[in-house]
């Protein structure tokens, strides 16, 4: 017996006053009605209702069920009423974690549109360059930058992010630039650390990250982009960096552009989530915005 389905046809007895009409309002048959009404009275173990051929009554614990069971149904229509909302309008609190730099530059103006568009999403915003585990720590969607590899998780690929070669005037005047990528060995390199020589072929041009060596120039190394870019900037040497970043010193002539020939394959912006089937509306709404959002090229490569 489904305690639920059994609970909502006595109460529609109740209401409706026989096991006939009750059974047309449900779309059952009489006989089921009456048979869920009994497997609900020996559960109890206590008589709802006394029949007789012409009316139903009300036993003392019946009417004291009837209370309860009507409340406990309301809520329950209620709950699926809130969740159905929740699936058809984007409300609640989203969880979104994000790389540290490309969410300083980028991201503070996509949320503001988005929470302008859907007044009724909070959105969480935690910034972190490590792979956050989205299930385990509570994320809802995860932006993402690389080569992603195959997962259980959903990715939905957002915009390309290109990588360039860059470094400025005063540092190409002073040194040279080189023309060839065998030319970097006599280059400073600042060096992001989370960057594998596997992915990227020019690294493997660079001289060997740790010191001694034929190196002609000391290496910067650091995890974070945004102080190897204003390195640069500084005339420290050259960097290998996503255009989300350094596009808008190209676009200004504060840094050139190094090797434009051997460009490495663009990696990827990606939204990444849980759940393809039965996907919260606020998380749909979000990924749904993300998707041109920074236009095709996205802005920060229109130099």
């Amino acid at each position: 017996m489904d305690r639920l389905d059994a609970m909502r046809t006595f109460v529609t007895v109740v209401s409706e006053g026989s096991f006939t009409r009750a059974a047309e309002r449900l779309a059952l048959s009489p006989q089921l009605v009456s048979k869920y009404v009994s497997q609900l009275e020996q559960h109890l173990g206590v008589r709802l209702l006394n029949r007789t051929t012409r009316r139903l009554h009300l036993t003392e614990a019946g009417a004291a069920y009837r209370q309860r069971a009507e409340q406990v149904l309301a809520e329950i229509d209620d709950m699926e009423s809130e969740l159905g909302a929740l699936q058809t309008q984007a409300r609640g609190r989203l969880h979104v974690s994000a790389p540290v730099s490309f969410a300083i530059r980028h991201l503070a103006p996509l949320v503001n549109d988005f929470q302008r568009a859907n007044p009724a999403v909070d959105i969480d915003l935690q910034l972190n360059d490590r792979k956050v585990d989205i299930v385990e720590e509570g994320f809802d969607i995860a932006l993402r930058i690389g080569r992603l590899r195959s997962s259980s998780l959903i990715a939905k690929r957002i915009a390309p992010v290109r990588l360039v070669l860059c470094a400025s005037p005063e540092y190409l005047a002073t040194h040279g630039t080189p023309k060839h990528p065998r030319g970097l060995a006599g280059h400073r390199f600042l060096r992001y650390r989370y960057m594998e020589e596997s992915q990227e072929p020019l690294l493997q041009w660079l001289p060997r990250s740790g010191g001694g060596g034929d190196k002609a120039l000391s290496e910067l190394t650091s995890n974070n982009g945004d102080v190897l870019v204003e390195a640069a900037l500084g005339g420290a040497g050259i960097a290998l960096q996503p255009t989300f970043l350094c596009g808008s010193a190209i676009q200004q002539g504060k840094l050139e552009v190094v090797l434009a020939e051997h460009e490495p394959e663009p990696l990827g912006l990606y939204a990444v989530y849980a759940h393809r089937q039965l996907l919260a509306s606020k998380v749909r709404h979000f990924v749904d915005f993300l998707e041109g959002y920074f236009g095709d090229p996205p802005y920060w490569d229109r130099f």
